[in-house]
């Protein structure tokens, strides 16, 4: 697998001319090895292929530009202070099986939440990772002739919290997000903690396409 953490801030129409650029490589090389794409964005919104997108609550002027994209669910934000992760993978190799993809992610999420003493789980029905009634993280993958890209987006500091409060996050009505800085039991040094969390999930990344 190879990682690629992007430095600074970064735009999301670029970041999503990286990923097509990558799934046009793996579709045209099915041996290649995965990528995994770790970054923080600048402010945005982005929301699937819908038309129904009350989820960004039309006639509100956002505070952040709005993408809709290729692939599932509502609207979301992404933003500092939070990590962003696009693998790039083949699932032709493991018998074309979404849900065990999306499945792995988050497995891959709780387990690295632990590592920092927050107990993370799954919620019925719905996907995405949760601590106790309060979504941390959200998962919307998009595939192209089964090669993945999008990905997952995990709120580690406070400061990726506020524009949430401007859509329904996920169209999820009355969710709470929360942040891993926010439901850790000791305090952390904010400047690290995304980096520490980039290379855990990196280290807990077990999906596998052979």
């Amino acid at each position: 697998m190879h990682i690629i953490k992007l430095p600074g801030l970064s735009d999301y129409l670029e970041t999503l001319a990286l990923q097509e650029n990558l799934v046009s490589a793996h579709q045209n090389d099915p041996e290649l090895d995965d990528h995994l794409l770790l970054l923080e964005h600048k402010g945005v919104y982005t929301i699937g292929h819908t038309r129904d997108q009350s989820s960004l609550h039309p006639g509100t002027q956002l505070p952040y530009p709005v993408h809709e994209i290729g692939r599932g669910g509502q609207a979301t934000y992404h933003g500092p202070g939070q990590l962003v992760g696009y693998p790039i993978t083949d699932l032709n190799r493991c018998g074309r099986d979404l849900h065990r993809y999306i499945n792995s992610i988050e497995h891959t999420l709780i387990r690295t939440c632990a590592e920092f003493g927050v107990q993370a789980k799954l919620r019925d029905g719905l996907v995405g990772v949760w601590v106790e009634n309060r979504k941390i993280a959200s998962i919307g993958v998009g595939v192209k002739k089964w090669v993945t890209m999008h990905g997952f987006a995990i709120n580690i500091t406070a400061e990726s919290l506020p524009p949430f409060q401007a859509i329904t996050p996920c169209g999820i009505d009355g969710v709470t997000m929360t942040c891993l800085e926010n439901e850790m039991p000791a305090s952390a040094n904010k400047a690290d903690l995304l980096s520490r969390f980039a290379k855990a999930f990196a280290h807990n990344w077990t999906y596998r396409t052979n």
